[in-house]
């Protein structure tokens, strides 16, 4: 280490230069960087729910919609009428709007001196209560409007349009807002839908990353000088997140990717990490310039690199790996996420080793911080608590561990509570108008979360129409199913006006295909085909059940969804099961699945760098038992306090494991130089938490400081994930000061121990 220690005094300032360039050239890249906030493409392209919800797109249209509601006490109020007639006509005209359905564009089927008529379901705006009640009746006969377009008290109505693949969400919600701008009213006028929520997403994306970051930084500012007290144990271990947090975000481009939700914890996520290497070899550096030691400036810098180069590497690459681990992430932000946390850690892990001590060579020698004992003065507080552990673990260690292993297995029973979430309304709080928006449009519309039945053959054919017809009838009466759509609806529709009630034909599907043919026949002549586009295709080979879910509850929308392919199954009329519902409930199965493989993968990884570090397996395992620990104590914790494993929380354990094995790698390489210096066990214990402990603590703590920041993330899962990370390293930092030295004193590691030749 010396050598090379030498070397960086020696070219300290091709070092510096150096950084600063590679810093300068991946900040110029970050304009560059676009906002993806659809939560659909963070999936892969082969999930298999993703690809039957574009072939229902390729064959029926959209199926996002964007709903403005219109809230009153009577919707049918003559001006609340021309209100809503005025913003379907006008939405209908933006650019990316496939299809509007409102009282005045979905159909009323009524019959006329025997004959079929098709006309809008409000074809005039009443003037009188006659006229009123007269067509509230007629709407509550018509099933395609009544509880869709309209709530069943009249209270709520919507426009809803059909957005178009690949619309702009930001010029579609620009133009709905200037249609309500345009024609004001009395009436409560509330945007909703999957448009509006992913739109709403990308904006405080963009607000979160603008706030959370110099907020982030603030923090970070205050405690380090609050460790160190000096200029240089403020300004270098910033300086060097400063540029990890600039090489990450110019890599985004660059690499062809995209700004997403989970973006936001990459650059808190770097403010909280990328310092603690600095922060081990500012701790040193103060360690060694202290009254009567006379180290020139020169030999201080080089003994940061020379007794901390090897450790601090170590703490490094175990972090990096457990990043690389987000590989076993479902959704591919998290992997990108995990792939760029890693590039710029292993860039702040050298330019700590290089860069820090390059730099710390050319600045003044300070003052010591670090002044002994006598003349009045007391340890600090650090110290004082330090060494009670120190006295704690040497004279305690069995009860240490056990009173560990009760709190955990305490802990553990919360686990069992523990839920999957991946509703994207739950990211906002309860009165945030995209959750006021779903839950108006969930309890008065029928829902906004499609699940889609599609069948294949001729549609015409009464089998398969009785089929779509007895199947919609099933799940139309699931409590979770708020609102149904079908062709065989419209069908038995046309039966109700071309048979008198009573009559054997009255509400049903006829029984011979050329029946059915006819009645669509008599429907074109005063209707029109564009009314059936959703519900079938125009060679009639394919049908839709289109369900919506008046719930957006992951565990509603997998039982819903599990229902109905039961309902279908070894069905060969029925080609599959799909719809948005469905995407977001593999999202949940897959995401359960990817956390253990993730954990699994950060464990096992770490584990094994550790033993062949200490050409030892009982160092990697005994590393382990803390981060086991930590981990059951935080998903326990998770149920306890009902935290959902959602998108943001579920990449708790592979952060959590890279972070957190620092503490004891720390902790174990200063304690096996200690015992090789020739303390007992117990002696080298207390020398070890009274110095290396310092360091850790600050490491630990400028984590926990980092990643609050993140509890003022407009995003209720980021604001968990914050919280959860707090927990979880201060499991960890108990873990490497408690527990990991009472298991060294209790099983007395042979790989920690001297070597005796």
């Amino acid at each position: 280490m010396k050598p090379t220690a030498d070397l960086i005094i020696k070219f300290r300032w091709l070092i510096i230069v150096g950084f600063i360039g590679i810093t300068m050239f991946f900040a110029s890249q970050i304009p560059k960087a676009k906002l993806n906030p659809d939560m659909l493409t963070y999936m892969p392209e082969d999930m298999p729910s993703r690809i039957n919800k574009q072939k229902i797109e390729d064959l029926f249209g959209g199926t996002e919609m964007l709903m403005v509601l219109i809230k009153t006490d009577d919707v049918l109020k003559t001006e609340t009428l021309k209100r809503v007639k005025k913003l379907s006509k006008q939405v209908k005209r933006v650019k990316g709007i496939d299809k509007v359905f409102s009282l005045f564009e979905l159909k009323y089927i009524r019959s006329e001196d025997g004959a079929m008529v098709v006309d809008p379901a409000v074809k005039r705006l009443p003037k009188t209560q006659e006229q009123r009640e007269r067509l509230r009746d007629e709407i509550r006969d018509n099933d395609i409007v009544y509880g869709n377009v309209v709530s069943e008290d009249f209270t709520v109505t919507a426009v809803i349009a059909m957005v178009e693949p690949g619309a702009s969400d930001e010029y579609l919600l620009g133009e709905v807002e200037k249609i309500i701008a345009q024609n004001p009213g009395k009436e409560e006028v509330v945007i909703g839908g999957t448009p509006y929520s992913r739109f709403s997403t990308g904006m405080n994306t963009k607000k979160d990353l603008g706030r959370l970051l110099p907020i982030a930084l603030l923090i970070m500012l205050i405690f380090l000088y609050f460790c160190f007290k000096q200029f240089r144990g403020v300004f270098l271990p910033f300086l060097v997140v400063i540029m990890s947090i600039l090489v990450s975000m110019g890599l985004i481009p660059l690499l062809g990717w995209q700004i997403t939700v989970i973006t936001i914890i990459l650059p808190v996520l770097l403010i909280a990490i990328a310092n603690d290497y600095g922060i081990h070899l500012i701790a040193k550096y103060q360690e060694d310039n202290i009254p009567g030691n006379n180290y020139s400036n020169n030999e201080l810098a080089k003994r940061m690199f020379t007794h901390l180069g090897f450790p601090v590497l170590l703490t490094g690459l175990t972090t990096v790996v457990g990043m690389l681990c987000l590989q076993g992430h479902i959704l591919i932000p998290a992997g990108q996420l995990g792939i760029l946390a890693a590039i710029a850690i292993a860039f702040a892990l050298v330019a700590s080793l290089f860069f820090i001590p390059a730099v710390t060579s050319l600045l003044p020698k300070p003052k010591p911080v670090i002044l002994p004992e006598g003349n009045g003065r007391k340890k600090p507080l650090l110290e004082r608590l330090l060494g009670f552990f120190g006295n704690l673990v040497s004279t305690r260690p069995k009860a240490v561990i056990a009173g560990a292993l009760i709190f955990t297995a305490l802990a553990s029973i919360g686990i069992f509570f523990v839920t999957v979430d991946t509703d994207p309304i739950n990211y906002y709080d309860k009165d945030h108008p995209v959750a006021y928006s779903a839950n108006l449009i969930n309890k008065n519309l029928g829902g906004f979360f499609p699940v889609c039945v599609v069948f294949k053959g001729d549609i015409k054919e009464p089998r398969i129409l009785k089929k779509i017809d007895r199947l919609e009838r099933k799940i139309e009466k699931m409590p979770e199913i708020g609102n149904t759509t079908s062709i065989a609806r419209v069908v038995r529709q046309m039966s109700r006006v071309l048979n008198d009630e009573g009559e054997s034909g009255y509400d049903k599907i006829p029984d011979t295909r050329n029946a059915i043919a006819q009645y669509f026949e008599l429907y074109l002549m005063s209707g029109d085909a564009e009314d059936f586009e959703k519900m079938v295709d125009f060679p009639y080979q394919h049908a839709i059940i289109n369900a919506r879910i008046n719930t957006s509850s992951t565990m509603q929308l997998r039982n819903v969804v599990d229902q109905i392919n039961a309902m279908v199954k070894d069905d060969p009329d029925v080609q599959f099961v799909g719809g948005l519902a469905d995407v977001f409930s593999d999202l949940a199965a897959k995401m359960v699945h990817g956390q253990f493989v993730s954990l699994a993968m950060a464990l096992i990884a770490v584990s094994l760098l550790l033993m062949f570090l200490f050409r030892s397996v009982a160092a990697g395992l005994i590393s382990a038992i803390p981060l086991a620990l930590s981990m059951i104590i935080v998903f326990g914790l998770m149920g306890i306090f009902k935290i959902e494993l959602n998108v943001a929380t579920s990449l708790l354990s592979s952060i959590m494991i890279g972070v957190g094995i620092d503490y004891t790698i720390h902790f174990l390489w200063r304690y096996k130089k200690e015992l090789q210096h020739g303390l007992l066990h117990r002696e080298a214990i207390k020398q070890t938490l009274i110095t290396t402990g310092r360091g850790i603590t600050f490491n630990a703590f400028s984590v926990i400081v980092g990643f609050t920041a993140l509890l003022l993330s407009s995003f209720v899962p980021v604001r968990f994930f914050g919280f959860l990370v707090v927990v979880s390293v201060f499991a960890c930092l108990v873990g490497a000061l408690v527990f990991i030295p009472a298991v060294c004193l209790v099983l007395k590691p042979k790989f920690l121990e001297p070597n005796k030749k």
